[in-house]
């Protein structure tokens, strides 16, 4: 299965793209797209929206999924944040591909088994999990391969549950 991770943002927006086999996952890309601040927020979108596709149409992702916007008091952040999801949604949803969305704290505890962990620690079990030589950068792109090593988890969580029954 192959898994495009994304790390939702107006100003970097995070991707990592992860195959897996049997219990190996492998490392397929990952980056971040990152716009100038000054550029208005509306050609932003559009610009990472025809940029996410091109990463669809690139890596053929059999399934895609992306962080939720974390709200701790700054609205304004979590409307960009969510914006940008929104465009990640559509982006995935116009090639018909199955999506699922991750709270931060449930990627982290699938991740690194602490919810409250920091993006360091983020970044290191990335590197185990997917055994690179250095931690992914920017911590966009690991934030990114973080969620789609969350969802490999869930899914293989998923596949014990349900032979279990």
């Amino acid at each position: 299965m192959r898994v495009l991770g994304i790390d939702p943002g107006t100003l970097n927006l995070g991707y990592g793209v992860v195959d897996e086999e049997g219990v190996e996952m492998t490392m397929v890309a990952c980056g971040a797209l990152s716009l100038p601040s000054k550029i208005p927020v509306e050609r932003r979108l559009s610009s990472l929206y025809k940029k996410l596709v091109e990463i669809v149409a690139r890596y053929r992702p059999d399934e895609v999924a992306i962080e939720e916007p974390f709200v701790a008091g700054n609205a304004r952040s979590a409307l960009a944040v969510g914006r940008a999801q929104a465009i990640a949604i559509l982006a995935a949803a116009n090639k018909n591909l199955p999506i699922f969305r991750y709270l931060p704290t449930q990627v982290k505890q699938q991740v690194t088994n602490y919810g409250g962990s920091d993006k360091e620690q983020v970044q290191e079990m990335v590197r185990l999990q997917l055994g690179l030589a250095q931690p992914p950068q920017p911590s966009d792109a690991a934030d990114a391969l973080a969620v789609a090593i969350c969802h490999l988890h869930q899914r293989h969580i998923e596949r014990l549950l349900a032979g279990s029954k």
